[in-house]
This record gives structure tokens, C-alpha cells and sequence, in this order.
């Protein structure tokens, strides 16, 4: 009986030994169980975190591109308000100009009659219509230069009306 005692004890210890083997491999499926759905839980979580950021990104690049669409308009905006202004400039240089010659000859015609002081011999007269009426030509019309031309203004007195 002792054999089967030994045989018993034996054979409880083999059992043991094999319920504590499937124990253990019954805990270790268990963690990794776990494991995975830890695993899976946390892959779930980053895939989360990297859409919300995506979904930032994409919030930001809509906004950035909207103020760059702003400020493309603005730029066409203040880039016509230049050319605008650019344009008046010169039509304001060009009238400047015109003016300013303008000025220069009247200030001639001036200094001119102040020092003959607005007398004008008749000789110098008829030598001027003489002068007038050969050498016209269709520029002399034009020429604010010209004496007789249709630009400059005619003095008559009342003793000339009359006649």
C-alpha cells in the first residue's frame, strides 16, 4: 500500500503541478487578454488624438486661408487706390507744368510792357503786321509765342469801336 500511496502522492503532485500549469497559462491568457485590450483602447484613444489634431489643422488652414484671401483683397484694393492716385499725380504734374509756363510767359509780357512801358511806336506796329502778314503760318495759330496769334487777347479802345 505504500507504492500506492507513493503512487498517489505522486500523481496528486503531477495533478497539482498540471492545474497549476493551466492556472498559470489560464493568468497569463488573462494579461494578455488585458494587454490587447489596453492595446486596443490606447491605439483608439491616439487614433482620436490624431484626428482632433487633424481637425485643428484643417480649422487653421481654412482660417489662415481666409486671411490670406483678405489681405490679397486688401493688396488689389490699396494697389487700385495707387494707380488711382499715381494718375491724378501726373495730370496734376502735367497741369503744374502747363501753368507754370503759362506764368513764365505772362510775367515776359509783363516785364515787356513795363519796360517800353506800354507804348508801342507805329512804326514797330506796321513793321509787326507786316511781319504778320508774310510770314504766317499754320503753326504761328498755335504758338504762344506768337504776337498776332488767335490765343492772345486783343486790347481795343473806345475811339476804335466808334469807327
Amino acid at each position: 500500500m505504500a507504492s500506492s500511496s507513493t503512487g498517489a502522492s505522486s500523481a496528486s503532485s503531477t495533478l497539482g503541478s498540471s492545474s497549476s500549469s493551466e492556472e498559470f497559462q489560464q493568468i497569463l491568457d488573462e494579461r494578455k487578454r488585458k494587454r490587447m485590450v489596453s492595446n486596443r483602447e490606447s491605439a483608439r484613444r491616439s487614433r482620436m488624438r490624431k484626428q482632433h489634431h487633424l481637425d485643428e489643422l484643417m480649422d487653421q488652414v481654412s482660417e489662415l486661408t481666409k486671411h490670406n484671401n483678405q489681405i490679397l483683397t486688401s493688396i488689389n484694393v490699396t494697389s487700385q487706390l495707387y494707380l488711382k492716385v499715381e494718375a491724378e499725380n501726373s495730370v496734376l504734374r502735367a497741369q503744374t507744368s502747363e501753368l507754370t509756363t503759362r506764368l513764365q510767359s505772362l510775367n515776359e509780357i509783363i516785364d515787356f510792357i513795363n519796360s517800353s512801358n506800354g507804348v508801342i511806336e507805329s512804326d514797330n506796329l506796321d513793321q509787326a503786321a507786316y511781319y504778320h502778314h508774310h510770314h504766317i503760318n499754320d503753326d504761328a495759330f498755335m504758338s504762344p509765342w506768337n504776337p498776332f496769334s488767335v490765343n492772345q487777347p486783343s486790347m481795343a479802345s473806345a475811339d476804335m469801336i466808334m469807327y
